[in-house]
């Protein structure tokens, strides 16, 4: 039998911090737990509020005082959720609060390169499969636009009816190398699901970024292409 693990559960506490960080009783851990769970779903899966959806939400970290809740949003496109003037946050920090009666102290980071976060390019797949287009030609150029951003390695699994097949079936693309059982390697791990008329296609990505403390990749993949850019033009 295959023997599958989640890259990012496997380095948590090794190499990866985790995406809630906070410390409760035995009576509260239980209730905290579903709160965290409910701000996430609030944010990702909201009917009302499409434009949470088009702003490529990377991932959500939640930090806990006594006094607050910290809510950090890494986002592709901020401005879809700042809003003019800063309104449209105002909006989702008071829904938050009445939420879970507690208060809320939210902030948006950017994600300075969403080809090589995972999340975003599975996200990105499914809306390309979503308007019909071919999934091959979609994973092909997914494949190419993150490694021409500077990752070492990705790996696409589609699985459903692809193509609006009969009978559903599995298709993976691999360009450069993804070290899964390296814990050093910093790899980064998205999925989602394309609803289709057909029916609904499974999509997975893994992402190569470096490996952790890599002084070229620095603390993280999105800055070590940066820091990068200036240096060659100064040599020039």
């Amino acid at each position: 039998m295959g023997q599958k693990v989640n890259p990012i559960a496997f380095r948590l506490g090794v190499t990866r911090s985790w995406n809630s960080r906070w410390y409760a009783s035995k009576q509260d851990f239980a209730d905290l737990l579903v709160e965290d769970r409910k701000l996430r779903e609030f944010i990702t899966k909201h009917p009302k509020k499409t434009q949470y959806k088009n702003a490529g939400i990377d991932r959500i970290e939640i930090e806990r005082t006594r006094d607050e809740v910290r809510v950090m949003l890494y986002v592709a496109r901020p401005g879809l959720i700042i809003g003019k003037k800063g309104q449209e946050i105002e909006i989702l920090q008071a829904e938050l609060q009445n939420l879970i009666g507690r208060r809320i102290n939210l902030k948006v980071e950017e994600v300075g390169r969403p080809e090589l976060q995972a999340q975003l390019v599975a996200e990105d797949i499914a809306q390309q499969l979503a308007k019909r287009s071919s999934f091959r030609r979609t994973m092909k150029r997914s494949l190419e636009q993150t490694m021409d951003a500077g990752a070492k390695g990705i790996k696409i699994q589609l699985a459903g009816r692809l193509g609006g097949a009969e009978m559903a079936r599995r298709e993976k693309q691999i360009a450069g190398s993804i070290p899964l059982s390296t814990l050093q390697a910093k790899i980064d791990y998205g999925t989602t699901e394309a609803m289709t008329p057909q029916g609904h296609i499974g999509i997975q990505v893994w992402i190569n970024q470096g490996t952790y403390g890599d002084e070229s990749d620095g603390a993280d993949a999105q800055a070590g292409q940066a820091s990068k850019k200036p240096k060659r033009s100064h040599k020039r």
